[in-house]
């Protein structure tokens, strides 16, 4: 039944578990291994190769390039960019719904719900791709007036939890996507499978339609990786859903860095 499962999605028994853009998904082995479990039985589902740091490099600066020609999309097609990723998502329910079930120990129909919650956040982005509004006002300047516009900020690091292994992410992910940004992720290591799955249902769906990789992957065997990413400058927003704990932790260290945070 896994394995069945694992192949309608695109896995397999072993699994890269970082995506570099372009199509890519990492060849190295050297970050150690993760190995999700069914919660039901205790029983290994599959394994993921970790993130390395030199592949975490590479990310951040495809992550770079895609972002400076996404900012100059304009906002209604940054929308069918992710109208595209709700349809695909439809497409795929039934699976990744079971998937979400079977990594994170959810009833199925928990975990088709929590898909249809990517669905609707993707319906509603689609939305607000088109009410991107600013204030227009007056000038002092004869024959002149401003607006406000407002601006994408990059690179946003996503840090997700074990208890809404999918949903979390595209929670922030597709209204980021609208807003001209590009998006990493970093699922819980008790997750990765359904964080795979779902990168690769989205990311194709963008090429299909002609976009590029709007969406990065890295998947850390420990904690090493996400430290870096929460203290990197090149991440100017970073998203935690976690314990309040690792929350006040993961503010601190953003906060140093004049970051901002969202908790």
């Amino acid at each position: 039944m896994s394995s069945e499962l694992l192949k309608a999605l695109g896995l397999d028994a072993t699994n890269a578990g970082t995506y570099l853009g372009n199509g890519e998904w990492s060849s190295a082995t050297s970050a150690g291994v993760i190995t999700p479990v069914n919660p039901t039985t205790g029983e290994p589902i599959a394994t993921v190769h970790a993130t390395t740091d030199a592949d975490y490099e590479t990310i951040i600066g495809r992550a770079q390039e895609a972002f400076n020609v996404w900012r100059t999309t304009p906002a209604p097609r940054r929308g069918e960019a992710v109208r595209l990723c709700g349809e695909a998502l439809r497409a795929n329910k039934d699976a990744l719904g079971s998937l979400v079930a079977l990594e994170m120990g959810k009833s199925k129909p928990e975990g088709d719900g929590e898909v249809q919650e990517m669905i609707d956040i993707a319906d509603f982005a689609v939305g607000q791709s088109r009410m991107l509004y600013g204030y227009t006002m007056h000038s002092e300047r004869p024959g002149h007036r401003m607006y406000e516009q407002y601006q994408p900020l990059g690179l946003v690091g996503i840090i997700s939890a074990f208890n809404f292994p999918v949903a979390v992410w595209a929670w922030n992910a597709f209204l980021a996507t609208i807003c001209g940004d590009i998006c990493l992720w970093k699922p819980s290591n008790k997750t990765p499978l359904t964080a795979i799955a779902s990168m690769r249902i989205c990311n194709e769906a963008l090429r299909e339609g002609g976009f590029p990789d709007l969406f990065f992957l890295i998947n850390d065997a420990g904690t090493e990786l996400s430290q870096k990413m929460v203290a990197d400058k090149r991440v100017p927003l970073i998203s935690f859903t976690g314990s309040t704990q690792v929350g006040r932790q993961v503010a601190g260290k953003v906060a140093q860095r004049l970051g901002r945070c969202l908790l």
